[in-house]
């Protein structure tokens, strides 16, 4: 569910976590009027006011959190696919020249590329690790091998740290694409949401229509913090995600030399 929340348009998914939760959150209080007297529900603005204060302000802290954290995952899954395409182009420089071994690298290397932005990124946009990459990886460890043989101890060393970083930043690309924030704290995030509002039932004011107007804004502002976490939950799927340009860069630039 909420990797098609996810995938949806930002204009879909905020109509299916901000505007329809916040106008069935609106018909609430209206509800409740219906079935309690005004003089029943006056007597707990005191206690509901000091309730929903404490409730709001822990909440707040809670979604604070999970914004700022899964902010800060969408920003590692960037800096991985920096990463990636740096070390690759690191790769294509010291794998320079004429020689079979060295042309097989590079070959190795553009297949693993392009694996990379048409099966890794498509299937990490499902949750999902491309094979058409992985074995392309294989692939490029045994041409590196192979060009490692006739060099020295230093090139070697330094194509297999190369080809570490490749592997470390892909497999942590690949992690940050099943999700970035945990069941247990998207089911706090859920309930906390539904207790922030639904105590804004327990006041009663004279005119209804306030009353409405304050738990809507209240609502829309709750799920939009949702709706922002949601977002950024999965950072390779959607419209707010991270893009293969770096990576499509270094692959270009390599080959219009």
């Amino acid at each position: 569910m909420l990797l098609f929340l996810c995938s949806l348009p930002l204009w879909l998914g905020a109509f299916f976590i901000v505007v329809i939760p916040t106008t069935l959150a609106m018909l609430g209080p209206i509800l409740v009027r219906k079935r309690y007297s005004l003089s029943l529900l006056v007597k707990n603005n005191e206690i509901a006011g000091f309730t929903s204060a404490t409730v709001g302000v822990i909440y707040a802290v809670i979604l604070a959190f999970a914004v700022v954290a899964v902010w800060d995952k969408f920003a590692e899954a960037e800096a991985l696919v920096l990463k990636e395409a740096g070390a690759a182009a690191t790769l294509y420089r010291i794998s320079a020249g004429d020689e079979p071994n060295a042309r097989g690298i590079r070959t190795a290397l553009d297949d693993y590329l392009t694996a990379v932005v048409e099966d890794d990124w498509p299937q990490m946009a499902l949750s999902r690790e491309g094979r058409d990459a992985a074995r392309a990886l294989d692939k490029l460890y045994s041409a590196a091998m192979k060009y490692s043989d006739g060099k020295s101890v230093a090139a070697g060393v330094e194509i297999m740290q190369e080809l570490g970083a490749i592997t470390e930043a892909r497999r942590g690309r690949l992690h940050h694409a099943m999700g970035v924030v945990p069941p247990a704290l998207w089911l706090m995030l859920v309930l906390g949401a539904l207790l922030t509002v639904g105590f804004t039932y327990f006041f009663g004011l004279e005119n209804v229509r306030s009353q409405v107007t304050m738990t809507g804004g209240l609502s829309t502002i709750v799920f939009l913090g949702l709706f922002v976490i949601v977002s950024y939950d999965h950072p390779f799927t959607g419209e707010v995600s991270v893009e293969p340009h770096p990576i499509k860069a270094v692959f270009e630039d390599f080959h219009a030399k």
